[in-house]
């Protein structure tokens, strides 16, 4: 929860949240699905549109109440306000600001960006990606005030994040499983003594 959790709220914070606003999460694991359980509790109204690659993360991310889910490159069914990206590779970003309405906002909510797609940089396109006032917003950090905010809301909320338990001596499977796509909310490493 303080890692995914607290990220994700934060992100959520800098995409100018409101009741009514079209939003998109890109990625959907332990952050993103998050989200959209604060965003149901806190802007009902809102439509939470979903990019995934894995259709697993699409099935969830409806049944936690996404009004769409499609893959990281579908055009959603209308512009959106904001987007939240939580993947690691810059793809996700390109396709993100095309959804975007005129003076749209996303927010990258990541630790780091893989190099090994880095050329989809090199596709933007001005008139689609950039132009009329959209806006690039990276989360550098949290705060202590980040967390106390999101760990009342969670609280309020009854928050229950999706999680799965791996022994510490099963890490590597566990990572295998997240490269490969086999997420449904978060890993959790623990020490079984």
């Amino acid at each position: 929860m303080l890692c995914a959790g607290a990220i994700g709220y934060r992100s959520l914070k800098l995409s100018n949240p409101r009741n009514g606003m079209s939003l998109g999460l890109t990625g959907f694991g332990a952050s993103g699905h998050l989200v959209l359980k604060m965003v149901r509790y806190r802007y009902p109204d809102a439509r939470i549109h979903v990019f995934a690659r894995n259709p697993h993360e699409r099935d969830f991310a409806r049944q936690l109440g996404a009004v769409w889910a499609g893959d990281t490159a579908a055009a959603s069914p209308e512009k959106l306000d904001a987007v939240i990206d939580t993947t690691p590779v810059w793809r996700p970003v390109v396709e993100a600001l095309k959804n975007l309405a005129p003076g749209g906002r996303l927010v990258i909510n990541a630790i780091r960006k893989e190099d090994g797609d880095k050329d989809h940089l090199l596709r933007l396109d001005y008139p689609e990606h950039l132009w009329m006032e959209k806006e690039i917003k990276s989360v550098a950090n949290i705060c202590r005030r980040d967390v106390s905010e999101f760990l009342e809301l969670a609280a309020e909320m009854h928050m229950q994040p999706e999680i799965e338990e791996f022994p510490l001596a099963e890490a590597n499977r566990a990572l295998c499983e997240l490269k490969a796509g086999k997420i449904r909310g978060a890993k959790v490493l623990v020490d079984v003594v």
